[in-house]
């Protein structure tokens, strides 16, 4: 086992010989359907967001033996909040305007790429994505940059929205077939809502897809945002991707935009080829919270009331976990996973009903999710083998404020939170029960899920500590002060040795069963 100071020290150094090495193996989609175990090729691990490992190395009879294998610090304040890829034994590793790419084996630095300085907003990045010899990052200045794999150089510079209107971009790209998606963020600003496709090997656009329709053929009184600023999931065989939506905008003033406000708040289904609709779902019809469901869409094969089906599963920050039939949208099941205190039933298609009472007003509105959500942009993961779908929750309080004189633009009112408590949730996928809890000792993680085949779940607690829990009851079967996790845990296999690699603060940790 090397030590945290030996290998921090290492990873500082640059060692382009080896990128060089590597250079020119690279992926490409067919990589990502069925991904090898010596890689993590995109965000989710593979298309259907399960974060759900074959490996079965750690178990939970040895897990307990995990130690240090090595440590790599990026030297910036900035939380890792991205979920690391790994091709062809190098890991690459971004935070807002930064990428790093990392021998996954030793945790040494091999290059660095650092965006322009820009004074855009740099809340937070999700991660690269990767196709044959390039690298792709999103920039909070809103450009998607390739870079070459082999030492980080820039190949093409593409400018994907206009950040001085208000848009900024934390966006982990999805390759799919010959289009790279590409989401945005912006919700202090009343700015349509934008995935677009992008050539992979040129930065040619293909599409545009808007959220609340094309511009010019919105009226007044229409809403914006509806922002796609997490990573979509994919079903090659059904052809379409699927992509969860931010919240509309004016944020706070709902009767500034009247009406649902499709399709913000919404998952819908896209043909990657066109970027056109197939389906719709909306989460929370006219939010007035800020509760995007923006979360993970996962996709699992499984029987539903005994009856095979393909399911589209999400735990969405208004603290409703959906199941939905993912070839048509039909709504299966719509039930609580947090604490809620919002809706007055829900409808014929499955959404909940907003009730008019817990709107913003005047003399504040005490209402359950607060805006953090009952979840976030933290991964969830499904296990096949146990049939739950884990998450991490939070119970938590706001009051929501809205005056006239606030005005009717872009957040458009004031939250405070009052009370919040965080707790990993285990919900059986057909019923939407708890079957297990373990508290998460805070106000709430930013850890995700991630399970393997073995029994044996990661994720972080409030505490800042890395956890190993039993998946089938939640027990704990180890944990390591890492700092505070701000993305999901991966895994990959290497030279025979399993490795399980987690972001603690600013450091990425890589942990291994003794030899």
């Amino acid at each position: 086992m090397r030590s945290w100071h030996l290998a921090a020290a290492i990873a500082v150094a640059a060692v382009p010989a080896l990128a060089l090495a590597q250079a020119g193996q690279g992926i490409d989609g067919s990589a990502i359907l069925k991904p090898a175990k010596d890689s993590w090729p995109t965000y989710h691990g593979d298309y259907s967001g399960r974060r759900n490992s074959p490996l079965t190395q750690i178990t939970p009879d040895n897990v307990k033996n995990l130690g240090l294998a090595w440590v790599f610090a990026t030297g910036r304040n900035d939380q890792i909040k991205a979920s690391p890829i790994l091709v062809d034994g190098v890991m690459y590793l971004s935070t807002p305007d930064h990428v790093w790419a990392v021998d996954a084996r030793t945790g040494r630095q091999l290059w660095h790429y650092a965006n322009p300085e820009n004074k855009a907003f740099h809340i937070g990045h999700r991660g690269v994505a990767v196709y044959k010899d390039l690298v792709y990052l999103t920039t909070p200045d809103c450009y998607l940059v390739a870079l070459n794999a082999a030492d980080g150089t820039v190949k093409w510079r593409t400018k994907i929205a206009d950040a001085s209107k208000g848009y900024w971009s934390t966006n982990a790209p999805l390759l799919v077939k010959g289009h790279l998606l590409v989401g945005v963020s912006g919700d202090f600003d009343n700015l349509p809502g934008i995935l677009q496709s992008f050539d992979p090997e040129h930065g040619d656009l293909q599409w545009v897809f808007h959220t609340t329709g094309e511009p010019g053929k919105t009226k007044p009184g229409d809403a914006m945002g509806g922002q796609m600023w997490m990573t979509g999931t994919y079903d090659p065989d059904l052809n379409l991707v699927y992509v969860g939506t931010g919240n509309p905008t004016p944020v706070l003033n709902g009767g500034a935009r009247p009406g649902p406000n499709l399709w913000t708040v919404s998952i819908v289904a896209l043909n990657p080829d066109t970027g056109k609709l197939a389906w719709g779902f909306q989460a929370t019809p006219h939010d007035t919270h800020d509760w995007d469901a923006s979360e993970v869409p996962v996709l699992v094969d499984a029987p539903f009331n005994g009856t095979p089906r393909k399911l589209l599963m999400q735990a969405s920050r208004n603290g409703y976990f959906f199941v939905l039939d993912r070839i048509t949208g039909k709504n299966l099941l719509t039930k609580p996973f947090a604490a809620v205190n919002w809706a007055t039933g829900v409808d014929a298609n499955g959404s909940p009903i907003p009730n008019p009472d817990k709107d913003p007003a005047r003399d504040g509105r005490l209402v359950a999710p607060n805006e953090g959500g009952g979840t976030n942009y933290r991964s969830p993961s499904f296990d096949p083998a146990t049939g739950l779908f884990i998450v991490s929750a939070v119970d938590g309080y706001g009051i929501y404020f809205f005056k006239p004189e606030y005005g009717d633009y872009g957040w458009a009112g004031a939250d405070y939170g009052v009370y919040s408590k965080g707790m990993l949730r285990a919900l059986d996928y057909q019923t939407g029960q708890v079957t297990w809890e373990h508290d998460l000792y805070g106000g709430g993680g930013g850890a995700g899920v991630l399970t393997t085949a073995s029994g044996v779940l990661f994720t972080g607690d409030s505490n800042g500590n890395a956890l190993a829990l039993r998946t089938r009851d939640g027990s704990t079967l180890w944990h390591s002060a890492t700092g505070r996790m701000g993305s999901p845990p991966i895994t990959y296999e290497l030279d025979g040795r399993q490795y399980v690699v987690m972001g603690g603060n600013s450091s990425l940790y890589a942990f291994v069963l003794p030899q």
